[in-house]
């Protein structure tokens, strides 16, 4: 693959609201795909502290009934309508790919590399973007559409309870997909040469 081949595939991922429950690839491509992404995306001093969840079926609705009910309880009953509308919009997926940071991975860097403790946890939520990054762009390649959510902390506690994960496993981020049903908005640019500055 080109560089430039590389950057075609980064420029054509987008937020993708609009999505179905019809997949474009099987079930074991898309875990093939978490996989690759989690075995080769880099992390500080190799941490490969990325924990990765993939939710199909009645578990991806299993989630966003989660977060609907949880914001429920939180969202003035007269402004719940929207929140619920959105709730629909990702439930109406395929699936969601869940994001963790491992805490207990990220703590022994702390106390193995003290000069370096303070640094640990930012270096760690560096890796878990580029972890989202990687996913959410190999799944657009593949015909699905995708948005990237932070309904943490709110459903943690759930989330966890539900799926029997470790407490050290801290959740960042939520990534509905399904088969894209409406395409992206327009997509505004800051001055490129406001923001790269080039020295020779």
């Amino acid at each position: 693959m080109t560089s430039q081949a590389f950057l075609e595939a980064v420029k054509t991922r987008r937020s993708i609201y609009g999505i179905s429950k019809e997949s474009v690839i099987s079930d074991e491509k898309i875990v093939e795909i978490v996989h690759e992404a989690v075995l080769h995306t880099p992390s500080s001093f190799n941490s490969q502290s990325a924990r990765v969840v993939v939710l199909l079926g009645e578990n991806h609705d299993k989630l966003w009934d989660i977060a609907t009910n949880t914001l429920r309880a939180i969202v003035p009953a007269d402004q719940f309508e929207s929140t619920e509308q959105k709730m629909g919009s990702f439930k109406s997926g395929y699936g969601t790919v869940l994001f963790f940071e491992d805490k207990n991975v990220v703590d022994g860097l702390m106390e193995s590399f003290p000069s370096y403790a303070q640094n640990f946890p930012i270096w760690s939520q560096h890796s878990s973007g580029m972890h989202q990054l990687v996913v959410w762009t190999a799944l657009e390649k593949e015909g699905f559409g995708a948005t990237l959510q932070h309904y943490n902390p709110l459903i943690d506690e759930e989330v966890k309870k539900t799926w029997s994960l470790p407490d050290s496993w801290q959740l960042i981020a939520q990534m509905p997909f399904g088969k894209p049903t409406a395409a992206p908005g327009e997509k505004t640019f800051q001055p490129i040469e406001e923001r790269v500055k080039v020295f020779k």
